[in-house]
């Protein structure tokens, strides 16, 4: 069994922190990363309107300030890549998103895949995980997960 994720008080003092557990997100006691692609629905509804190039540019973005992002505060906390930390999170389910049919059945598609790949990490995340460090390497896997779910969207969705 997994043990409990256990915030630290900053993420409720610090901006960054807050930011970095998704919101506060990434404070629940079990599931953060699941928690934290819940939490990123909203910005992605908000999003979707978007043009393809508006969406990638914002994306795009997100995944950057989550590189700096997440390794600040997990230099602050001094753990690297703590549970709570759920940015990449929402950096990973938006790059799933990317271009996928309107509706409430390929969000929740999305949202699966992206947890699946997320949690399962084949190769090459795993490998990736393992090797990268810092907030690159925090928000590197999580990005590779979201192109592999946005992937099977495509897939689906072309072949319907």
């Amino acid at each position: 069994m997994k043990a409990r994720n256990h915030a630290p008080p900053s993420v409720w003092r610090n901006p960054l922190h807050f930011l970095a557990f998704g919101l506060g997100a990434g404070a629940a006691p079990v599931a953060p990363g699941t928690f934290g692609t819940l939490a990123a629905v909203p910005l992605y509804l908000l999003l979707a309107p978007l043009p393809l190039w508006g969406y990638l540019l914002a994306v795009g973005l997100i995944s950057l300030l989550g590189i700096w992002l997440c390794g600040r505060t997990s230099r602050d906390l001094g753990v690297h890549d703590h549970p709570g930390i759920v940015w990449d999170e929402f950096a990973g389910f938006l790059l799933s998103m990317t271009a996928a049919p309107a509706g409430w059945p390929w969000l929740l598609g999305g949202f699966v895949l992206f947890r699946l790949f997320d949690i399962l990490k084949p190769w090459p995340i795993g490998w990736i995980d393992r090797r990268v460090h810092g907030g690159l390497g925090i928000m590197l896997d999580d990005l590779l997960a979201g192109v592999l779910a946005a992937a099977c969207l495509q897939l689906v969705s072309h072949s319907l």
